[in-house]
C-alpha cells in the first residue's frame, strides 16, 4: 500500500493527464476530471468511473448539459499499489480506461486491448 495525501495524489493524476497523447484528449468535450477518496459504496474495488454519456450514445447533446465526469478514486489506487511507479502506471491505466468509455469503447473491447 502506498501512503499519499489527497493533494499529492491529485498532483499525480494531473501529471498523468498531461502525459496522455494530445489526440486522446483533443476529442474530450464537456468532460471534467475529478479525484474522490472512494466510490459511494465505500469499496476499494473500483479505481475509476466514467459518469456521462458516451459519444456513441449522444443524440442531442449540447448547450446547458452538465459536464461528464471521469472520476479517479484515491484510496483504492493506494490500496492496490506497492510503490510510486506502480501507482503512476495504475493511474495512467485508469485514465485511459475511463477516457475510452467516453469514446464508446466497452469493457470487453478494453479487455481485448489490455486496458481492463
Amino acid at each position: 500500500m502506498v501512503e499519499l495525501d489527497a493533494e499529492a495524489f491529485e498532483g499525480l493524476v494531473s501529471a498523468e493527464i498531461d502525459a496522455l497523447p494530445a489526440e486522446m484528449l483533443a476529442g474530450l468535450d464537456n468532460v471534467v476530471f475529478v479525484v474522490e477518496d472512494r466510490p459511494e459504496d465505500g469499496s476499494l474495488d473500483l479505481l475509476g468511473l466514467y459518469d456521462g454519456l458516451a459519444l456513441t450514445e449522444r443524440d442531442r447533446y449540447g448547450l446547458g448539459e452538465l459536464p461528464d465526469r471521469i472520476i479517479v478514486y484515491r484510496e483504492p489506487h493506494l490500496d492496490a499499489c506497492d510503490d510510486l511507479p506502480q501507482l503512476r502506471d495504475e493511474i495512467h491505466t485508469t485514465l485511459v480506461h475511463e477516457i475510452a468509455h467516453f469514446y464508446g469503447i466497452d469493457d470487453a473491447r478494453l479487455h481485448e486491448l489490455g486496458w481492463a
